[in-house]
């Protein structure tokens, strides 16, 4: 991985130099060079995965569409959160407000006597072997995200917010980042926290998190495709995911309306065989909400409506 490491660096460095140190100068924010340094990094993981989702994934949607484009403006929406979470503002957001919590929280651990644990470092030689370890903290944090999803899913409070995620009737590539913010918060807290407890280096965190985030692009993508039978085995595919979106079938158990659902795997679908929860057929059924398609519950259309409704459902208020 190294060479790879070697060449995000020099472009990290070029982009920081370039832009965002003159942005800090002028803003009189010189003391934030160190975390300016961090915030490029994902600025350009974001940028990258923009350029591969415009020139890899729009053009297979536009080759194999699951459905005709009827509704543009909610995909303009979804456009608005990818740019949000992608290009590092909702990140921004979270290191003035939620950041300074967490730096407090583990500096107590560490002041306490816990210093971080390193999974990777069980199996002697495996630190010397980065691929070896990128793959474990992967799965690691990849089965964290299966149970996190059922989470959403599964408690009834968590799902007033994350029903916002499958309220798009016309998923595309953008509709990945569609969440309430709150959603979004509570999820990156709880793999931040396995983060440090693991003991994953910064590097592998924000390689896992760009792989985690492009695919999961492609997985939501308005597009015909599977990856066969034992494919579908290895690796989520958009009709897998699809599955998941499928109004009465993929956020519900047995179709009865009660909170459950299938295809909760995130990138590797052995979590959904090993508990069960796997739905393999091959079908693209239409995307929704059962309440919102039957009963016309409202979901809102734009970024700030479809988030105050959210917290609206929260309280039981809507």
């Amino acid at each position: 991985m190294g060479w790879i490491e070697d060449r995000f660096s020099a472009a990290q460095q070029w982009l920081f130099e370039a832009a965002v140190q003159p942005l800090l100068f002028a803003l009189g924010l010189g003391q934030l060079l160190e975390d300016g340094y961090a915030a490029t990094g994902w600025l350009l993981v974001g940028l990258l995965q923009i350029a591969v989702m415009l020139a890899v994934f729009a053009p297979l949607q536009r080759w194999r569409p699951v459905e005709a484009v009827t509704d543009r403006a909610a995909i303009r929406t979804d456009i608005v959160y990818t740019l949000v979470h992608r290009l590092g503002l909702f990140r921004l957001a979270l290191f003035f407000s939620v950041e300074p919590l967490f730096d407090a929280l583990f500096g107590a651990t560490r002041a306490a006597g816990w210093g971080t644990w390193h999974l990777d470092q069980l199996w002697p030689g495996v630190t010397d072997l980065a691929w070896v370890s990128f793959a474990i903290y992967l799965v690691v944090f990849d089965f964290a995200d299966y149970w996190i999803h059922r989470g959403q899913h599964g408690l009834r409070w968590w799902w007033s917010l994350h029903a916002l995620h499958h309220s798009q009737r016309q998923m595309t590539l953008w509709s990945d980042n569609r969440n309430h913010l709150l959603d979004d918060l509570l999820r990156d807290s709880l793999l931040v926290l396995l983060g440090q407890m693991i003991g994953v280096a910064p590097g592998q965190f924000v390689a896992i998190v760009a792989i985690t985030q492009l695919s999961e692009s492609l997985h939501h993508a308005n597009l015909r495709l599977w990856f066969g039978r034992v494919g579908e085995r290895l690796w989520v595919s958009p009709r897998f995911h699809r599955r998941h979106h499928s109004i009465g079938i993929g956020h519900e158990k047995h179709g009865r309306g009660t909170l459950g659902g299938c295809n909760f795997s995130v990138l590797l679908p052995w979590w959904d065989l090993l508990f069960r929860t796997a739905n393999f057929e091959l079908r693209y059924d239409p995307t929704g909400v059962r309440d919102q398609v039957e009963r016309g519950r409202d979901y809102g259309r734009g970024f700030w409506s479809q988030q105050w409704l959210g917290l609206k459902r929260l309280v039981g208020r809507a």
